[in-house]
């Protein structure tokens, strides 16, 4: 009796991994908005925030906007959901299938590469979003004749390209592009490794997710931070500036540990934003593959 052939793995075609990848990053911004404000807020006050907490910079926030002053820049966080969050986890999704169907399941080191080879990809379509999210964070912080006050992103980005052309929009490509390739790698490959190794203890299902989720994100907020807060202060920048001399700066001024400066508000931001971002990647996945 001849065996049946086995039966290919049903994989989720680019296109849709793409959109899929977009939307949970979106539906995750939703909720971890204030953090991504407040981790802004700290990374720009330099020495003077050297003391601040959490607390008091979000207490700040509300008396001064009210609530929702926590959300400002919502519409910039979910534009550059819809570019970056799109491009790289759309990209790393594709490549690991790729990879997966050529060479079998990838190693660690694969997953890395992966994960910053996607991540430049979607940082590069991310990045005029990126610089909207950035400035409209940051906008409260400033004496009310300092501000840019945009409205939406989308009045963002048409003032910049009116008043700073186009390239404006790619101010701190490369910082963009360095944060990203640090956050993907570190981020696309420890998740899926720890989910891997935690797998045959815990089964599938949300906690695994959530636990791995958690892992991940803070090896990723460690990783992350130095290039992140370069990233921040070069795109809030009036005129541009070299990382170089920002990072230069910020050692001599504020010392070495200022580099992890709103590490707690960077944590509660992106290992929230992980564990939601890949519970939601997940179920979409699922619900995917229930409905065709």
């Amino acid at each position: 009796m001849s065996k049946k052939p086995e039966e290919k793995p049903r994989e989720i075609p680019p296109l849709m991994n793409f959109a899929i990848g977009g939307l949970s990053g979106m539906m995750a911004t939703c909720v971890v908005q204030p953090m991504d404000l407040l981790k802004t807020r700290m990374q720009l006050m330099g020495p003077a925030g050297k003391n601040t907490s959490l607390g008091k910079i979000a207490g700040d926030v509300i008396k001064a906007e009210g609530v929702k002053g926590l959300y400002k820049g919502l519409s910039a966080g979910l534009f550059r959901q819809a570019t970056y969050t799109t491009g790289r986890l759309g990209c790393f999704n594709a490549l690991f299938d790729m990879y997966k169907a050529n060479y079998g399941v990838p190693g660690l080191g694969a997953k890395v590469l992966l994960g910053m080879i996607a991540g430049s990809v979607g940082a590069f379509i991310g990045t005029p979003a990126e610089v909207a999210l950035i400035r409209m964070t940051a906008d409260g912080r400033l004496p009310p004749e300092q501000r840019r006050n945009y409205t939406h992103v989308f009045n963002a980005l048409s003032r910049i390209i009116s008043e700073e052309g186009v390239t404006g929009l790619w101010r701190g490509t490369g910082a963009t592009v360095s944060r990203a390739i640090v956050v993907n790698g570190a981020q696309l490959g420890s998740y899926t490794q720890a989910r891997e190794m935690l797998l045959p203890s815990m089964g599938g299902g949300l906690p695994l997710h959530f636990v791995a989720a958690m892992i991940s994100g803070f090896i990723t907020s460690v990783s992350s931070l130095p290039v992140d807060i370069v990233k921040t202060r070069v795109q809030n920048a009036a005129k541009g500036t070299s990382q170089l001399a920002v990072l230069s700066s910020v050692i001599k001024n504020e010392g070495i540990l200022a580099l992890w400066s709103g590490l707690l508000p960077t944590y509660f931001k992106i290992g929230p934003h992980t564990v939601l971002c890949f519970i939601f990647l997940e179920q979409l996945n699922a619900l995917y593959f229930k409905l065709t």
